[in-house]
């Protein structure tokens, strides 16, 4: 027997975990039982620090030969464990916890359930999904290259993320930013910048928010963008540019009403209106942007300081994810019926 055939055969979980996020002497009984029912290997352990948020431990437990890394922590943890895994093959699994769960959200993943999500890992199957790769330019010339799952931007939410009290954001989840919220609608600072989709021409811009997504699905169940798929190979761009009170009415009536309440099926999406003055929409594979000066910027609800630009580029099917069992059929039921279909027209 070939040594090829072992390692392909191999399963080896590692987790990598917050412990601020996550009571590791509950965890740890529930995967070992989990590890033990589906004959994987004893799992790998790996604490997180303020030094290093997760990357440094993902390679580590990529160095040690895990097929599967669990991500137990919010997500910033998420974040920097699936940008060490962009492009391995290994699988991220999800074990949500925190405030935001933003990558959890988008793919309909249980939440607050520790048993079934470490249950869905062990015994689940693979999605692939795309990864957004974001070059991060500052004021001093240096840059930093990055990975995000859902959205990126400048504006309001990165204002907002900056402004956030973490003790009250403990105390009652993510309604602590509603506070920050409203405590950075009193800047009256707009963003100016030039930006290019698709390497196409150069555009200028005056707005308020500017939005990046590889998803579209905010917590609170608000759908900024209702036709981000997460696997769909493309970028969502959404520009936010009120003026006065009218331009958030009709940014809350499109957000809220339109993209909450009629985009969710077939029958009101054809009551959508057009676009709205305050609200605009990209799509691409591509996107670049720059600031006249530097702006607080966000990665998946984490701040990252101040970036005077950005170049974002999707990587389709670059992360191989988790899901349940009864998911990963469906999607290979759903995949299996495309390629029918294809083969019928052509």
């Amino acid at each position: 027997m070939s040594d090829s055939n072992e390692t392909e055969r191999r399963k080896l979980a590692a987790v990598v975990y917050n412990p601020v996020k996550i009571e590791v002497d509950t965890l740890r009984p529930v995967v070992e039982a989990e590890e033990r029912a589906a004959s994987w290997e004893p799992s790998l352990w790996f604490e997180t620090s303020e030094e290093d948020p997760g990357g440094g431990q993902t390679k580590q437990a990529l160095e040690a030969g895990a097929t599967m890394v669990l991500a137990a922590g919010g997500d910033g943890t998420v974040r920097v464990v699936a940008e060490a895994l962009q492009g391995t093959g290994t699988s991220l699994a999800l074990l949500p916890s925190g405030t935001g769960n933003l990558l959890a959200r988008n793919l309909s993943l249980t939440l607050n359930d520790l048993e079934h999500s470490v249950h869905s890992a062990f015994a689940g199957g693979d999605r692939t999904i795309d990864v957004a790769l974001v070059d991060i330019h500052r004021e001093d010339r240096t840059h930093t290259k990055h990975a995000f799952l859902v959205m990126a931007g400048f504006g309001i939410d990165a204002k907002m993320l900056s402004a956030t009290d973490d003790e009250l954001k403990a105390k009652v989840g993510w309604l602590a930013y509603v506070q920050a919220f409203a405590a950075v609608l009193r800047d009256k600072n707009l963003l100016h910048a030039r930006f290019s989709l698709d390497r196409g021409e150069t555009r200028r811009m005056r707005a308020n928010t500017l939005i990046v997504a590889n998803a579209g699905s905010l917590p609170g169940n608000i759908l900024l963008l209702p036709e981000a798929a997460v696997d769909d190979g493309k970028l969502d761009v959404v520009i936010l540019r009120p003026e006065q009170l009218v331009g958030w009415i009709q940014i809350f009536v499109k957000v809220l009403w339109e993209n909450g309440v009629l985009s969710r099926t077939r029958l009101g999406r054809r009551f959508r209106t057009r676009e709205v003055k305050a609200l605009n929409y990209l799509r691409g594979e591509d996107f670049r942007v720059r600031l006249s000066r530097p702006e607080e910027i966000e990665l998946d609800g984490d701040p990252l300081g101040k970036a005077i630009g950005m170049v974002v580029r999707v990587a389709p099917g670059g992360l191989t994810i988790r899901v349940p069992a009864d998911v990963a059929e469906e999607g290979e039921q759903e995949g299996t019926s495309l390629a029918e279909a294809d083969s019928g027209a052509s």
